[in-house]
Formats: structure tokens, C-alpha cells, sequence
């Protein structure tokens, strides 16, 4: 059903694919990536569990599109990881959100707007006219908040 081949002669560069071959379109391209966190968290003016201290495992998805560049990337994965680590989880992972972010009720829905501006931001100048086009922030694994450069940049 398969034909599978054992790859005798890696393909090199400049000799069986051409430099100018790498960069394969001209068209933006979405690439996406997602990391965990865990952290404490409570509600003000909410009348239900979540008024009381308690954690979660945070799932954030990022969705970030631009135009490949001459090798065929939009940017690499280790730079979003690279953002990710330095510029936004480190306020995130295993803190308590209410001390660490910005003056507001840490619901989903205020998060997911703060981690978008953030993520923005650190993309700012980046080649590629990379930009942001949704995050998604998963509190548990059946809900999410999600903001949208549509929704960010018009409202």
C-alpha cells in the first residue's frame, strides 16, 4: 500500500535545490504555537468558585502570520518560544495572576487581551510583517477567551 524508500543521497543545497527555490510563494502564511502554564488566581465581584483562591493549567495558542523570507519561513518556532519565555510567561508560570498582571479581574477574557498585547508588541519590527492574529487562552481544556487582530485593532 506504502512505497517507502530509504533516502540514499541528501539533497544539497545549490547543487539539487537552488538557493532561489527556497522561498516557494509570496503569500502570508499562519503559524501557530502553543505553551502551558500553571498558575493561582481569584475573581473579584464573582459570585461562584472561582471567587475563591485556586490554579489552573493555562493552554495558550498563538497564531502569527507573515511572509516567508528567502528560506521559506514566516519566523522561526525558537522565536516565538524565545518571546513567549522572556517577554510573557515569566509574569505567568506559577504565580499568583492577581499580583502579577496588570490591575484587573483575571478572568480569561482580560488575560487573553493582555497576553495579545503583549505578544504584539514583542513582535513589533520583526521582519516578515509578522503580526498577531489570534491568541486563544484555554482555562481548563474545554474553555477559552480568544482575542483577534480584528477585533483588537477595530474596537
Amino acid at each position: 500500500m506504502y512505497d517507502f524508500t530509504i533516502v540514499e543521497n541528501l539533497q544539497k543545497i545549490d547543487q539539487d535545490i537552488k538557493r532561489h527555490e527556497l522561498k516557494y510563494h509570496q503569500k502570508r502564511v499562519l503559524v501557530s504555537k502553543e505553551f502551558t502554564f500553571d498558575a493561582a488566581h481569584h475573581l473579584h465581584c464573582y459570585e461562584g468558585k472561582c471567587k475563591n483562591l485556586h490554579g489552573h493549567t493555562y493552554k495558550v495558542i498563538f497564531g502569527v502570520s507573515g511572509f516567508t523570507d528567502d528560506i521559506g519561513l514566516v519566523i522561526d518556532f525558537g522565536d516565538l518560544k524565545k518571546i513567549w519565555k522572556e517577554k510573557i510567561e515569566v509574569h505567568l508560570d506559577h504565580r499568583y495572576l492577581n499580583d502579577t498582571l496588570p490591575n484587573m479581574n483575571t478572568t480569561a477574557e482580560n488575560m487573553v487581551v493582555w497576553i495579545y498585547e503583549k505578544m504584539n508588541e514583542a513582535l513589533k519590527g520583526n521582519a516578515n510583517d509578522c503580526r498577531v492574529e489570534f491568541v486563544k487562552l484555554y482555562e481548563t481544556p474545554t474553555s477559552y477567551a480568544e482575542a483577534r487582530r480584528e477585533w483588537m485593532n477595530c474596537e
